[in-house]
């Protein structure tokens, strides 16, 4: 697959009249996180669905762990992983036994799957409620068990569905260092998640899906510096460094009220330079300055039109 853990071109799929995806492609090297972000309806369900085997495309080859989705179904369930938004497990057995019942599943000999089990438990910090029913876990510890389940398995690829939603920042953020270690392990992640911060910390590569195609992709870094709004925060002392400022940074805009300026700029160390060089060429002190770059939340507005924080991944 050359490096590719999931290859798709030309990816097609239509409900009657309605096109959700829209001969789409998708490159995903193997261990890495790969995020897919859109809005309500943009395909991003549909793209995982089809990924998985749950969906047959209507047109285009798709290629995940080396198998053909279409034609080698069962190679492609065999190497892959499923946790989706709402966890899996059974409330009425314990969280030892849900482990169990996924290495039964599985066909594991008993001995393995008990191996595997603890030292699942171990790995997601669950040894102490092993033995407590999953009805009284918490939502995050909830989520832990289901990730843990998906990888008694030990898929090569898993495809998390917004797997911290309704977590709280604690939670979530041990949610990302086990996403991160799965990833330093070789495993590859395809993610969707509502909330930008979260692949803007995680992700190599962010595909933006709107109206079933795909309108970018590339590292955050690399989308944020297709939007414009770079810009140096600018704090003065007092009015009259403010007002000098002003008249030699006549493209700035400012705010009387908090004694600072606001310059835009293209987000180079060498135009912010030069800036500076023209505020000392007048002996213009600057109390203090910040640098402003747009996130992945003006990108994703730019792109499809919507700028929440929290974004639908369906």
């Amino acid at each position: 697959m050359d490096g590719s853990a999931i290859a798709a071109s030309g990816l097609r799929k239509a409900y009657k009249d309605k096109i959700v995806l829209d001969g789409i492609d998708l490159h995903v090297r193997t261990g890495t996180i790969f995020a897919l972000l859109g809005p309500n309806g943009a395909g991003k369900t549909t793209t995982v669905n089809v990924l998985t085997t749950l969906l047959t495309p209507d047109a285009g080859k798709v290629v995940v762990a080396g198998h053909d989705v279409a034609t080698e179904t069962k190679a492609v369930r065999a190497a892959i992983g499923v946790t989706g938004q709402f966890a899996s497990v059974d409330d009425l057995l314990t969280g030892e036994e849900n482990l169990l019942m996924m290495a039964d599943l599985l066909h594991l000999p008993k001995a393995e799957g008990q191996q595997i089990a603890d030292r699942l438990l171990d790995r997601f910090e669950l040894v102490e409620a092993a033995g407590k029913l999953a009805a009284s876990y918490s939502g995050g510890m909830r989520r832990k068990l289901d990730l843990a389940m998906t990888l008694v398995g030990e898929p090569q690829i898993i495809f998390l569905d917004e797997p911290t939603t309704g977590l709280d920042p604690r939670s979530r953020r041990t949610m990302w260092e086990i996403i991160q270690e799965l990833v330093a392990d070789g495993t590859t992640i395809f993610l969707t998640t509502q909330y930008l911060e979260e692949a803007d910390q995680l992700a190599d590569r962010i595909a933006v899906l709107d109206q079933g195609r795909l309108v970018a992709e590339g590292t955050a870094a690399e989308l944020k510096r297709r939007v414009p709004g770079s810009h140096v925060r600018l704090r003065f002392a007092d009015r009259y460094e403010l007002d000098v400022a002003a008249q030699v940074l006549h493209e700035a805009s400012r705010d009387d009220e908090e004694l600072t300026l606001r310059v835009p700029g293209d987000g180079g160390v060498r135009s912010w330079r030069a800036l500076l060089d023209r505020l000392d060429a007048h002996s213009i002190e600057v109390e203090e300055l910040s640098v402003h770059t747009p996130d992945l939340d003006d990108v994703f507005l730019a792109l499809t039109g919507h700028g929440n924080k929290e974004v639908s991944a369906r």
